[in-house]
Order: structure tokens, then C-alpha cells, then sequence
């Protein structure tokens, strides 16, 4: 399933959802190099290694480990804390196939951000067009009327907070991690559940997948929403709290569960009875 658009009108203009938009693209193709390889976009791993965050850094404060990872063509690497430490150099298979290793980039310690200060930039950089493409598409969705809910200088606050708490629970459930964990997606998640929670009745016009058969059906909030959460927890059983496939299960499971749990904290007019809830989306 694939949401495309909503039903709930916004009363204002969402200045913060477009801002993060806008930052997160700028991030992708501005900060981390994104380019077209002649298959597909891919970054310079340099920077987006660099700032994205690594579970093992946060668990293993102030542990002197020269850091050795890799990046190619938009994915993230499979390394472990064992590699970091012994200094070896990456090579072999990783989420994205072989891989040279002549590829691999070799970043110290003393040229590394604060693992703090990555836990913020990893929220703003993506492994690929696909991932981008996809996370801005959700927050455009239902960002807007989440920013709608609480007011803009609140949803700054909610949106980051969620991101924190997708952030803690992977490195909770995966914290001898190595592999840079980068994306918009927890943060977004936290959106999805408090949107969840406010407008479970709110019409969404969805692409819907079946074989070679594609229509777009409207289904409510709940459903769509509810169902891409139980994927995660389906998919994170599978992958036993690694990213299974490149994918940060428990870090979208995270956000999901603080959108839901805190989204009444933060909104201050939910619009659950402002519209019918069988108006059509068109």
C-alpha cells in the first residue's frame, strides 16, 4: 500500500512540514553528494558516513576505536563493532553486494562529530532516492495536519523527540551495532502514530499493489497506517533487532509508539469532528 493523499484540510499553510522537506532534500543532494551513477542516485559516503549514527558509538562512550566503514550506491553497510575495534578493513559482502575495497572510507576518531550530534544529522539524511522519495511523500501526507494539531514551534519539538525515541529503542535492541543507521523515517513515524491517533477516520486515497493489478482505493487512517505499523513488527521479528535488508525496524516501531503515547500532549485542537469522516479525498 502506498497513501497518495488525504482528506483532512489543514487551517493554515504547514511552514514547518515544507521547512523539513526542504532541509532533507537540500541534506541529499546538497550535504551528501547525491549523484547519478549511471544506475541509479547514489552519495558520496564521506559525509553521510561520517554524520550518520552508529548504535556501537552511543553504547560504547568514550571507547577509542578507529572507525572503518563503507557506503555504496545508496546503501547502508553491514560492518560490526568487532571490525571497528580491530581495525580491519571492510570488505566483502555487505546490504549492497561485493564490494571493493578500495571503495571503503576510513574515518578516525578525532575526525568524528559527537555521536549527540550525529543522532540529529542521521534524522536528515537518506541511503538512496527511493528512501527520500518515500519518507518526504509520508511526511507531506500527514505531517501537515500533525503540524496542524499543535502549532508549528510544538511540532519542531514532537518531530525531534520522535526521532530521539526511534533512535534509543534500535540502539536498545541492536546497541553493538556498527552499521550507520541514517533517515527521516523514525521521526516520521512518530508523525504517522500521532496522525493514528487524532484522524483514525480520515479518508486515505491509496495505491494498492496486487501482482500486476494496481488501483487506488480510499481507506481510512487506521487501516492504512495500522497496517504499515504491523509490517514493522512483522518484519522486526524476522530481523531479530538488526536492520534486516538495510531497514531499521525497531527505530520505526520507536517512533510509532511516541506518536501514539504522547500525540495528546502535544496537539492542542484535534479536527477528529471537523470533517466527515466519509467525505471523498477528491
Amino acid at each position: 500500500m502506498l497513501p497518495i493523499k488525504d482528506n483532512i484540510p489543514t487551517l493554515r499553510f504547514p511552514v514547518i512540514t515544507v521547512a523539513l522537506i526542504l532541509i532533507n532534500v537540500a541534506m541529499f543532494f546538497g550535504f551528501q553528494h547525491a549523484h547519478w551513477n549511471g544506475h541509479g542516485f547514489a552519495v558520496s559516503e564521506s559525509n553521510t558516513v561520517k554524520y550518520a549514527f552508529i548504535p556501537y558509538k552511543l553504547t560504547h562512550l568514550g571507547k577509542k576505536c578507529g572507525d572503518r566503514a563503507l557506503l555504496a550506491d545508496g546503501e547502508r553497510v553491514s560492518t560490526t563493532s568487532e571490525t571497528l575495534c580491530q581495525g580491519k578493513r571492510v570488505t566483502g559482502e555487505t546490504t549492497a553486494g561485493p564490494v571493493d575495497s578500495t571503495v571503503a572510507k576510513v574515518l578516525r576518531p578525532h575526525h568524528q562529530p559527537s555521536v549527540w550530534l550525529t543522532i540529529l544529522t542521521a534524522m536528515f539524511m537518506h541511503g538512496g532516492l527511493l528512501h527520500i522519495a518515500g519518507n518526504m511523500l509520508f511526511l507531506w501526507i500527514f505531517g501537515n495536519n500533525v503540524e496542524d494539531s499543535m502549532g508549528r514551534a510544538t511540532f519542531i519539538g514532537f518531530y525531534l523527540l520522535g526521532g530521539l525515541a526511534a533512535t534509543l529503542l534500535q540502539t536498545v535492541t541492536d546497541p553493538n551495532s556498527a552499521v550507520p543507521n541514517l533517515g527521516a523515517s523514525g521521526a516520521i513515524a512518530a508523525v504517522l502514530g500521532g496522525y493514528a491517533l487524532l484522524y483514525p477516520r480520515a479518508r486515505v486515497a491509496t495505491l494498492i499493489f496486487i501482482i500486476f493489478f494496481v488501483t487506488v482505493l480510499e481507506l481510512p487512517a487506521l487501516v492504512v497506517l495500522g497496517g504499515w505499523f504491523l509490517l514493522q513488527v512483522l518484519d522486526a521479528g524476522v530481523s531479530s533487532g538488526g536492520a534486516q535488508g538495510g531497514v531499521a525496524y525497531f527505530a520505526h516501531i520507536g517512533g510509532f509508539v511516541f506518536g501514539l503515547l504522547t500525540i495528546k500532549l502535544f496537539a492542542q485542537r484535534a479536527k477528529r469532528d471537523y470533517i466527515e469522516p466519509r467525505l471523498p479525498v477528491y
